[in-house]
């Protein structure tokens, strides 16, 4: 197999559930926010809209509306009572586009992913918040994060340094085919 930086980086990439609450560097954010601006999109038509937050109390705030709509006993979403949605990431990035845009969201947040990864930074994708966010109760968000009301929440990152070292979860050779 062809070995190089960028391979490295996604064949490396774990989902992490654990941080450490050391911030990422601005230099890592910014990084981070080109990665987000150079994904492709759908007739280049660029529909998300990315914010970068790292304000704790405010990622807490988000925590507690989401569990009091969908319920304290309710792990699934979150883990555990004690882990947030945004499993204690110090960065947790949203992004929103107006309408269904969830395969140019799923490209950004790739691109985040890799790009944090090969920097040594860790992530965890996080769709279960657009129960909050893409509810009415939760419309709020979009002034506190200066979206326009009509923006839809598609997908977030949790992002920082990896607090565990998870092993790979194993792949089903059977569901890639090559046909000539």
């Amino acid at each position: 197999m062809i070995e190089n930086e960028t391979i490295r980086a996604i064949l490396s990439r774990r989902t992490i559930r654990e941080f450490t609450p050391q911030q990422i560097s601005d230099e890592q954010l910014y990084a981070l926010q080109c990665a987000a601006k150079a994904a492709p999109s759908g007739r280049n038509s660029q529909p998300c809209h990315v914010r970068f937050v790292q304000d704790g109390a405010m990622l807490h705030e988000m925590h507690l509306a989401f569990k009091n709509l969908v319920g304290w006993d309710t792990p699934a979403y979150t883990r555990s009572d004690t882990n947030p949605f945004y499993h204690n990431a110090p960065t947790f990035v949203f992004v929103y586009a107006q309408g269904n845009c969830a395969m140019d969201a799923g490209i950004l947040a790739e691109n985040i992913c890799i790009a944090a990864q090969s920097m040594g930074l860790g992530t965890v994708i996080v769709g279960s918040a657009g129960a909050l966010f893409n509810h009415e109760s939760g419309k709020v968000w979009n002034e506190r994060l200066h979206l326009p009301p009509e923006m839809v929440y598609q997908i977030g990152i949790g992002v920082g340094y990896p607090n565990e070292k998870p092993e790979p979860k194993p792949r089903f050779d059977d569901r890639i085919e090559v046909i000539r």
